[in-house]
């Protein structure tokens, strides 16, 4: 195990890499995690709402969460089974002192014999920035609270993929509610609920304590899909329940957006919709890459589901094809991290591109560990490809804080450690302190 390094390297240092762990010997698996369950309050969050809360003579269901929906504004998500209760928001600084009330929409959704209750999405703001806010949903019920990120560096984003509902998972989530972050980052495979939609209810269940206190921003995996030929379109369930600032970033779909957080341009993409450069998802990339601005936002982040960079022997090339019509997009505009997941295991490459280390490429790294039913990856090929700087099949979650405009400290936390014990970590340098992006501003 390592110590924490970033409390005494200085922050001058440009990298700081520490390789595969020697002699770490994995434990034994932990025991499945079941349903009904009773989560622990957080320090942050005020009120505990139970999976059941009963109003009056109201049964109110709520799997509140949040996330960012445009400048200063956030999007508020719950379900309730009563049809009635009305999208509406109250908010404001002091709890149970709401000066403002906003008005959303609602949806709900069919899925074989399995029926949602009312699905609402209420956007509330302006809000400012790095301020703590009391909300209650519906008029009535629990008091929930969040913090919205800041609007200048530093920033940290907690990361992690490929969830699911299991110990594992458990342990993942405790976690991250011990590290100091902004904005959860999740590139696909949420709730494993693969076609029974009650495991949707129960991960909102789980995910709520988090969720509802911090903006989850998440893009779609395979199990999103959900698809049943003639029967079920794909992504039903996911488009419904967890609705992304799409719109707001003027893409025409849930599966790909991007969104700004301080000095970040995050663009979420989607490995289960077409990419190929005649594609709506290409397109809508292209443009949105153009009209970043480095001066405003020196810091590209990427995220999709199945990784480009990958030396597991697990879905190997299934990246291929997204990689061939994607990449030079990502590498003109000089993207500075890539994040995916779908393999079960955590792997960083060095800056890579077109199957090469290059300076001028962005950094890779599969996080697909967060806790998944179907277990670790943990056979990866023999020889490492000259690009991977560090793999390992344990189930984790990671940390990138940025610093400023030039440097960002990555860590990946292991579950079996402490939170505090970093397993890997580098810094960053963005590409916008380099040669990278000048050569590149005086290509015609």
């Amino acid at each position: 195990m390592h110590s924490n390094l970033l409390l005494v390297i200085p922050l001058l240092l440009l990298v700081s890499d520490v390789g595969a762990a020697a002699g770490y010997v994995r434990p034994p698996p932990r025991k499945t995690f079941h349903f009904p369950w009773t989560p622990p309050k957080p320090p942050s969050y005020p009120q505990q709402v139970d999976k059941l809360k009963t109003v009056g003579d109201l049964s109110v269901y709520f799997e509140v969460h949040i996330s960012l929906a445009g400048d200063k504004h956030m999007r508020i998500t719950w379900v309730t089974k009563n049809k009635h209760s009305p999208s509406v928001v109250e908010y404001g600084t002091s709890s149970n002192n709401y000066s403002s009330t906003a008005q959303g929409e609602h949806t709900s959704y069919r899925y074989l014999l399995y029926t949602s209750g009312k699905i609402h999405h209420v956007v509330i703001g302006p809000l400012e920035d790095d301020t703590s806010y009391f909300y209650r949903c519906g008029g009535e019920g629990s008091e929930f609270q969040f913090k919205t990120p800041p609007s200048q560096f530093p920033v940290t984003f907690a990361v992690a993929g490929d969830l699911g509902q299991t110990g594992w998972t458990k342990s993942t989530l405790d976690h991250i509610d011990l590290c100091k972050y902004d904005v959860h980052l999740l590139p696909g495979d949420l709730s494993y609920a693969d076609y029974l939609q009650q495991r949707w209810d129960t991960f909102g269940e789980l995910v709520q304590p988090l969720a509802s206190s911090r903006p989850w921003m998440v893009t779609q995996g395979n199990h999103e899909k959900e698809n049943l030929p003639f029967l079920e379109d794909s992504f039903v369930a996911y488009n419904s329940r967890w609705k992304m600032p799409y719109e707001e970033s003027l893409s025409d779909s849930n599966l790909y957006y991007s969104f700004d957080v301080a000095g970040v341009h995050v663009v979420m993409l989607g490995s289960y919709t077409d990419y190929d450069e005649y594609s709506d998802q290409y397109r809508w990339l292209k443009a949105d890459l153009s009209k970043v601005d480095r001066a405003m936002t020196p810091w590209i982040i990427v995220l999709f589901h199945v990784p480009w960079y990958n030396s597991n022997e697990a879905h190997q090339g299934e990246g291929d094809d997204m990689m061939s019509a994607m990449e030079p997009l990502l590498y003109d505009a000089g993207a500075d991290a890539v994040f995916a997941g779908h393999v079960h295991a955590y792997e960083r490459t060095n800056r890579v591109y077109n199957g090469i280390s290059d300076p001028c490429g962005a950094v890779h790294i599969t996080i697909g560990d967060g806790g998944n039913r179907e277990g670790l990856a943990q056979k990866y090929k023999e020889s490492p490809p000259e690009w991977s700087a560090f793999r390992e099949a344990s189930f984790g979650h990671g940390e990138l804080k940025i610093v400023n405009s030039t440097h960002a400290f990555w860590s990946w936390h292991r579950n079996d450690d402490d939170e505090p014990v970093t397993s890997d970590q580098v810094w960053i340098n963005s590409l916008i302190g380099s040669s990278c992006l000048a050569e590149k501003n005086r290509e015609p």
